[in-house]
């Protein structure tokens, strides 16, 4: 509903909340990055989607969504290596 609205601050408090209950659980907190990033809380962000690429490496979205954080921050190499991980987990190769 709140992303419909485009009132991703709103989301925020409200998935703050559920991540605190489940912080184990992917969805949410992938939510609530995506909700920070919208409203341009990139710290906040980058923190929730370093906690996902802690908990599961291998978290595609994760990694392209933190890469693209990483980016509207001017960390462009930094956010590089994200970007590339990202990639080729998700089956995309250069074809040479």
């Amino acid at each position: 509903m709140f992303f419909d609205a485009k009132d991703y601050a709103a989301a925020a408090r409200v998935l703050g909340g559920l991540v605190e209950e489940v912080p184990e659980q992917t969805g949410p907190r992938l939510l609530l990055a995506r909700s920070y990033y919208h409203s341009a809380q990139l710290r906040r962000a980058e923190a929730e989607l370093r906690t996902i690429v802690e908990q599961d490496p291998v978290e595609h979205y994760a990694r392209l969504m933190l890469g693209r954080t990483l980016q509207r921050q001017n960390r462009h190499e930094e956010a590089e290596s994200h970007l590339r991980i990202a990639s080729a987990l998700a089956g995309d190769f250069e074809q040479r």
